[in-house]
């Protein structure tokens, strides 16, 4: 078991990799030339954009060093990964160095995209080669789920499996096996696609505008989609790789690497960022211009259409320019991933799991040619292809799982041995009547037939929240009785996973806000993805939680900290903090101490399986009811100062000091003047009230409209 880690090299991909190591929970040695040199590299860590640490003191677990002066420390160590500067006489030199102070069985590998992996081991030690390979990560290594191994000849077959559970149960990584070829598989493939979108878009006279609405989330690909993607890559990296593949770049970037246009790096690219304002590159005056919408009128008639081969499908049938360019560069990128495939990858699979993974593509080529091209041949050969590298067995596939009840909002599925899952599927899963209504169904089934219920799904969020559209909708009328059934349902739903008699676990990931995150709150045991964005963020909407959210935080709170963690919950719901990560969580009290992290996202559901196991057989019994402490006036008037305070400084507005001092009155159990307890109801019926009372304000009305509209808070 990998117990120690050091990196060699502490440039930005060295010390990223040592971040997302010190991430997985382990002690890493960083070096370079100079001990100062890895603490540069270190410094450079910790300003990062977005954050590489989860937390901020993982970087202890991170020493440095020098090659000269701590190359034997590489004696206590279990995996080494090399990641200087790619020069393969300097990369031989340290390996040599490596090999004499390694101990034996160790894991030497190389973080090299352009290099040969096998001639960088040459002359190397029979136990050096048999525990050498590369690792292709993919920056950043924290949130990009790609590992890129490629084996050399002589690597050890036993290795490489040990390695292959390591990343992905440690490191949370997809490993994709490729072979020892520039660029391997992923950029091989992503290169090609940028460099075919950019010479397409000269044959049609596109602008780069037009050709980002075009190779975007329309076609299942990152919304920063080609130049964007360019510019945050920087052009003179994405100009290394493709010399590295002998791949000519278009003339318009060559004089715009020559003129240090190379994107959010140096403030300028194919776009460029002026106060507020951002401003497109015109290729043909190299001058910039304010943005233009692109508009495409076959992408109106197909706007409705979320499934994305049925999506790709229609807009190629539109027979437009918009259909042509799509089909000319889908089809491009396909036939050079057909040709390309023996030379980098064993098998196809591999090849569309490197895209989806590394580039976050929807769909890999091998996929897109069964969208493209669907004929009987190519439909028998994905069928057999699904089956070539099977995953790991402890990574769920939800959408293969019996339905037990379904809805328009959710199911229930089937996870096997005795555990269900309820599964949200309304759009950003959030959470509404269907909901609900499937929560409850699914509560009496499990406890009718189960062990227990998982409250998890797969895609890009656990929840956004509350159906705010339907809130708005109601307090908009004035239904005041059916807003106060709103929030008495959503109510009796967490108090029903909370005090159920069976274990019910929460698997959140990514975005849980709002409602999602009152329902992870209330659940038995949290099973969290490493990656979980968790907040209480109703006050953006002009709300306060009282979905049980307000009481379950002052539960936690009075469990550790009394007077002083009521503050920091104060804080916490009144700035509506979101977690950066699950660890992030723990210390925003989201999470509990007990709660449990997965690196992997793919285990997620497998782990929060193994959580219901464990609890049923250990005799699982709900909490029982818990009195609540009233800290009351005194605390309520130091809050209110504060509050006073942040208004005088225009921190806040008008509204917000409002709504904070309704938040602080909850939290405080009332204004009474000496200490007391209350029942969890008393604080449930604080929050259901103000709750109410806020919904009948114009100025959050005004902020639930403004939230839906733009997708941003209104500071009114």
């Amino acid at each position: 078991m990998i117990q120690k880690v050091a990196v060699l090299g502490a440039g930005t991909m060295g010390a990223q990799i040592a971040g997302h190591v010190a991430n997985a929970g382990l002690p890493v040695l960083l070096l370079d030339l100079t001990t100062e040199q890895a603490d540069r590299g270190i410094r450079a860590l910790e300003k990062s954009s977005p954050a590489a640490l989860f937390v901020p003191e993982n970087v202890r677990r991170i020493k440095t060093g020098s090659f000269t002066a701590d190359i034997g420390k590489l004696k206590d160590i279990d995996w080494i990964v090399e990641a200087v500067v790619e020069d393969a006489g300097i990369k031989r030199t340290l390996l040599e160095q490596v090999d004499s102070n390694r101990k034996p069985g160790a894991w030497i590998t190389t973080n090299t995209s352009g290099l040969s992996v096998v001639s960088l081991a040459e002359g190397r030690s029979e136990d050096f080669r048999r525990h050498w390979f590369g690792t292709h990560f993919f920056n950043p290594p924290r949130y990009m789920k790609l590992l890129e191994v490629i084996p050399a000849a002589e690597t050890d077959p036993e290795v490489l499996t040990n390695f292959g559970h390591f990343a992905d149960l440690v490191l949370g990584k997809g490993v994709v096996r490729a072979k020892d070829t520039p660029n391997f598989i992923a950029n091989r493939i992503g290169v090609f696609a940028a460099l075919e979108a950019m010479r397409l878009m000269k044959e049609a006279r596109l602008t780069i505008e037009e050709v980002d609405a075009l190779t975007g989330a329309l076609i299942g690909r990152p919304k920063t989609a080609t130049f964007r993607t360019m510019d945050m890559v920087g052009l003179d990296i994405f100009a290394h790789v493709a010399h590295n593949m002998s791949e000519p770049i278009p003339d318009f970037m060559t004089a715009m690497i020559e003129r240090k246009m190379l994107g959010a790096k140096t403030g300028r690219g194919f776009y460029k960022k002026d106060g507020d304002a951002i401003f497109s590159l015109d290729l043909d005056t190299m001058e910039y211009r304010p943005q233009r919408r692109p508009h495409f009128q076959s992408l109106e008639m197909i706007a409705g259409i979320e499934s994305l081969p049925e999506r790709l499908k229609a807009l190629i049938e539109t027979k437009s320019p918009a259909g042509d360019f799509v089909k000319q560069l889908l089809t491009s990128t396909i036939d050079y991933a057909k040709a390309r495939q023996p030379e980098i990858a064993d098998n196809k699979v591999s090849v569309d799991r490197a895209m989806r993974w590394g580039f976050a593509w929807e769909m890999g080529p091998f996929e897109l040619a069964d969208v493209i091209s669907p004929v009987q041949s190519v439909q028998s050969d994905r069928a057999y292809r699904e089956d070539e590298v099977p995953l790991p067995s402890a990574w769920t596939v939800l959408s293969k799982q019996p339905v037990i009840r379904h809805n328009a909002g959710a199911s229930l599925r089937d996870l096997g041995d005795g555990v269900a899952c309820l599964e949200f599927h309304s759009k950003m899963n959030t959470i509404g009547g269907d909901i609900m209504s499937m929560l409850f169904s699914s509560i009496e089934e499990v406890n009718a037939n189960f062990e227990g219920l998982v409250i998890g799904s797969q895609g890009q969020n656990f929840s956004a929240g509350a159906n705010l559209m339907l809130l708005m909708m109601e307090a908009a009328e004035g239904n005041w009785d059916e807003v106060d059934h709103m929030v008495r349902t959503f109510q009796r739903a967490t108090q029903t996973i909370k005090y159920n008699s069976k274990p019910v676990v929460a698997a959140p990931f990514a975005l849980t806000l709002g409602g999602g995150c009152e329902f992870v709150m209330a659940a038995a045991h949290v099973q969290a993805g490493a990656e979980t964005y968790i907040g209480l963020v109703e006050v953006g909407a002009g709300l306060i939680p009282a979905g049980g959210g307000t009481t379950e935080m002052v539960a936690r709170a009075s469990g550790s900290g009394g007077a002083p963690a009521i503050r920091e919950v104060f804080a916490n719901i009144g700035l509506a903090k979101v977690s950066t990560s699950a660890e992030h969580a723990r210390r925003l009290r989201y999470l509990r101490p007990t709660d449990e992290i997965t690196m992997n996202p793919a285990r997620l559901l497998s782990d929060a399986k193994a959580a219901v196991l464990r609890l049923a057989a250990g005799g699982y019994r709900p909490p029982l009811p818990a009195e609540l402490p009233v800290f009351g006036e005194p605390l309520g008037a130091e809050l209110k100062l504060g509050i006073y305070l942040m208004r005088k400084g225009e921190q806040i507005s008008d509204y917000e000091a409002q709504i904070a001092r309704k938040l602080a009155y909850i939290l405080c159990g009332g204004d009474v003047t000496r200490s007391a307890t209350a029942p969890e109801q008393y604080f449930l019926d604080l929050e259901r009230e103000a709750f109410l009372s806020l919904c009948g304000e114009s100025k959050t009305l005004a902020r639930m409209e403004h939230l839906l509209k733009k997708g941003k808070v209104l500071r009114n």
